[in-house]
């Protein structure tokens, strides 16, 4: 297995954690709408909003890491090409799953008079003044860009996935806390 170098401890406890929290928040959403018969409360969707719609905040946090703190060099053996793809890859990871999905989720229950309580405490202004027919149109939006994300997502784990057990350069090892 070829040496990678390491992400800092930071952006580490970033990734891991913004991801175990979008996964939640997806896997919630998901059992909202899709197991209505255990959500006749909206206790899933409130608890679905209020871990969501942290990811608004930490995304600032670790976009602001990032900039401050370069991600390592990706290992020479993979082309320029792929380097450029991979970097494309994140922005857009960035821009639909952290930015994108929890926007138009707030703009979801703004639009419907619905309020958002970021984990169940602080409660965030609304985005769009209430409006049924912007509430349908956004809640569809809303629920493709969330299918969208789950397949980008996906895509992300299998691709780290091939560079550690196919290429074995390491690229994964850089993200995984030190042995």
């Amino acid at each position: 297995m070829a040496h990678h170098p390491h992400y800092t401890a930071t952006a580490k406890w970033l990734h891991w954690g913004m991801a175990a929290i979008w996964l939640g928040a997806w896997l919630l959403g998901f059992s909202a709408v899709h197991w209505q018969a255990i959500n006749q409360d909206h206790l899933i969707t409130l608890t679905h909003k209020a871990i969501a719609s942290t990811v608004l905040v930490l995304v600032i946090v670790r976009v602001a890491w990032r900039l401050t703190h370069p991600a390592p060099p990706l290992p020479a053996s993979i082309s320029p090409l792929m380097q450029r793809a991979a970097h494309a890859g994140h922005l857009l990871l960035y821009a639909v799953a952290l930015i994108a999905l929890p926007l138009s989720g707030w703009a979801w229950s703004s639009s419907g008079n619905h309020d958002v309580l970021m984990l169940g405490l602080i409660k965030l202004p609304p985005l769009v003044a209430p409006n049924p027919t912007v509430q349908h149109l956004v809640g569809v939006f809303h629920t493709y860009v969330a299918w969208l994300c789950g397949a980008m997502v996906g895509g992300h784990a299998l691709v780290a996935l091939k560079h550690h057990f196919i290429d074995r350069d390491g690229v994964l090892s850089g993200m995984l806390p030190r042995r």
